[in-house]
């Protein structure tokens, strides 16, 4: 958890720009091109994000809960692009986090930044971020504070802020079904601090040395629609000097009777790089997850397969797009883990309530191995449920209400990453448009 910083009042600036940014460029461009498409398509958004959690542990460990309660405010602001064959332009974004309800004893839900020498949060904990881009044809280049939602790191959305990183980005969607990415990230902006940090290897259960840090990540690789029911995935990923990821996934819906049957199937190739300070990788990750919906009823039974030598390695702070993605209280990515998944998703738009929505989900995983813990084959099990409901009409169009609960229980020895607990998180999302 990362140090509170002494002063969080006020915006905090945390944007560096690349050699070669677009705002270079930009400077160049006559004062007139400039305006026109840069004022006449940009808009701006400000979202209102309130939010309670509340982790109650059931392991009769020394802290028994964390719980706190959060507001936030994300002004979201978008430039056009300058005329011409290649276009400019300059996005903003300001993040302001203010506290609630919070203390030290059950501080650490990863709301709020805590100081290590306390525990203490912050009234209100704030940054600004800006991003230069540019567009020719259908490619867009982005460098500054970037965000990626790709199978290998995706920027974690279950906190108060969004997660960031600082970077470039290309994507491109020049060939027709065909989406290029690239980038090359150098520091990671976590979703409870106010400034661009070294990237580091998710550790949990001392699965890696958590400590060692990268200089930069870099990843190649695209997503292709097939057909208008089949679509591939397919992306190389190296953190420098800890480990490089090869991903591969497949998704294809079938009609089948009166629904339709999706095969949503992922697998990642993990395996140290260049010096290796966060130690020895070696995993293969396989899952599928076979749904059929139909009505408003959505059931869906997956199983994923950890094998080599490693758990599941992905950078700290954001979330693998595994077949574990999204649960609450542990990240089933352990060494050797064997993971069985059910769900049952059911839309309350075909009772004639639409913006209603609920899940049921029960996660299992056995066969696990706790290397630092020097524990072998052993289970943990999520059982979680959701409601969520988004206004649809009236003043209030588009405010959203989102309860979730997950019991979590393991058998891990003391002191491991991952506690029993019931965790409940509320949240209400609004987002206004500006102009």
């Amino acid at each position: 958890m990362p140090d509170t910083p002494s002063n969080t009042a006020g915006i905090r600036p945390v944007f560096q720009l690349h050699p070669g940014c677009c705002l270079t460029l930009l400077g160049l461009c006559s004062p007139a091109l400039q305006a026109e498409g840069l004022l006449d398509d940009s808009h701006g958004t400000l979202t209102l994000r309130n939010y309670y959690m509340d982790r109650d542990y059931k392991d009769n460990g020394a802290k028994t809960a964390a719980r706190e309660w959060a507001q936030a405010f994300i002004l979201n602001v978008e430039s056009g692009y300058t005329a011409g064959a290649l276009g400019f332009g300059l996005d903003a974004r300001a993040l302001v986090g203010v506290k609630l309800d919070s203390s030290p004893d059950r501080s650490g839900t990863e709301l709020l930044p805590v100081s290590a020498s306390d525990k203490r949060a912050p009234d209100d904990y704030s940054r600004l971020a800006l991003t230069g881009k540019l567009r020719w044809a259908k490619t867009t280049v982005k460098t500054g504070d970037v965000s990626i939602f790709l199978p290998f790191a995706f920027a974690s959305p279950s906190r108060l802020l969004p997660q960031t990183f600082r970077g470039t980005t290309l994507s491109s969607r020049d060939i027709d079904g065909l989406t290029l990415n690239a980038g090359y990230i150098d520091r990671i902006n976590r979703r409870d601090s106010t400034s661009y940090q070294n990237m580091t290897i998710a550790s949990p259960n001392g699965r890696f040395n958590g400590a060692a840090t990268t200089s930069h990540m870099s990843y190649l690789g695209g997503d292709y629609q097939v057909s208008k029911d089949l679509s591939l995935r397919i992306y190389h990923a190296e953190v420098d000097d800890l480990y490089r990821q090869s991903t591969l996934a497949m998704l294809h819906n079938l009609p089948v009777g009166e629904g339709v049957l999706t095969s949503d199937l992922r697998s990642f190739f993990s395996e140290e790089a260049g010096s290796a300070k966060a130690g020895k990788v070696d995993n293969i990750n396989v899952s599928g997850l076979f749904s059929y919906r139909w009505g408003g009823h959505k059931l869906g039974v997956g199983y994923m397969h950890s094998s080599g030598d490693t758990a599941t390695p992905y950078v700290s702070g954001t979330e693998l797009m595994g077949m574990s993605e999204l649960t609450m209280a542990s990240d089933f990515l352990n060494a050797k883990e064997r993971t069985w998944q059910a769900i049952y998703d059911y839309d309350f738009a075909a009772l004639g309530v639409p913006g209603l929505k609920s899940r049921l989900r029960y996660v299992r995983g056995d066969n696990i191995e706790l290397t630092s813990l020097k524990a072998d084959d052993r289970k943990e099990r999520e059982f979680q449920m959701e409601l969520g409901y988004v206004i649809q009409s009236g003043p209030l169009k588009q405010l959203g209400f989102v309860v979730r609960k997950a019991i979590y229980r393991n058998d891990f020895p003391t002191g491991a990453a991952f506690r029993d607990e019931n965790q409940t998180r509320f949240l209400a999302t609004y987002t206004l448009p500006i102009w």
